[in-house]
């Protein structure tokens, strides 16, 4: 049960940190400050619970990087489906509180949908936003698996290592498609954007499920054969 919650509170951080830096700064790649703010923002958050929740739960916060353990190994179907619940429940939380700040204090949500992911980077694509998740989440799962293993033995450093990766695949995933690389963080601000009015995140949230869930069972398949003895 601590895990769950654990993995509740730290997803709940990552979109209110996140997608409220996305929503008050916007994510403009001509002008650039809001982009990498809220790149820094994802990854920093990472940083932040990695070394504060990362010894109770492993600080999955994200579905994809569940996924990626389960087929490594790392845990069980059980255990990886109630993973993904609290996870989807803490990101609809953290939803939720930026719905309550933004709504409450009357500030302009730049995002137009509570930092919920879209393809308007990708002209409207539906294939090229999944291919752009599909490699960026690859390289961020991919990232976890290595500094996390017993023989990658890089201790204290590797929470520092997995927020860095997360700021890389945001600076150039941004712009084409808000960088979703986690199921739970695009499916609660799209669930809340759509109860507000928005229906637009929440027509293509499937790319953003279905993207991430390829690239991190792709992450897997490779890093087992790349770690593989034999």
């Amino acid at each position: 049960m601590k895990k769950l919650v654990a993995e509740f509170i730290g997803t709940c951080v990552l979109v209110v940190c996140g997608c409220g830096t996305a929503m008050l700064v916007g994510c403009d790649a001509v002008n650039g400050g809001g982009y990498i703010l809220t790149a820094l923002a994802f990854g920093l958050t990472i940083v932040a619970m990695a070394y504060s929740i990362g010894n109770i739960s492993g600080c999955h916060v994200n579905p994809a990087v569940s996924l990626g353990v389960l087929m490594t190994g790392g845990m069980k179907v059980d255990e990886f489906i109630k993973y993904v619940v609290a996870q989807c429940l803490g990101a609809l939380a953290g939803s939720a509180v930026l719905a309550a700040i933004f709504g409450l204090g009357g500030v302009t949500d730049a995002t137009g949908g509570f930092g919920s992911n879209g393809l308007g980077g990708v002209s409207g694509s539906a294939v090229a936003g999944l291919l752009v998740e599909v490699v960026l989440t690859f390289v961020f799962v991919i990232a976890i698996l290595g500094v996390t293993s017993k023989k990658a033995n890089h201790g204290s450093f590797a929470g520092l290592v997995i927020g860095l990766s997360l700021v890389l695949v945001h600076i150039l995933g941004i712009g084409l498609t808000g960088t979703s690389v986690n199921p739970a963080r695009s499916l609660g601000p799209a669930i809340v954007a759509a109860i507000t009015g928005n229906t637009a995140p929440i027509a293509c949230v499937w790319v953003f499920i279905v993207g991430p869930f390829a690239g991190a069972a792709l992450a897997a398949v490779t890093y087992k054969f790349l770690a593989a003895e034999k």
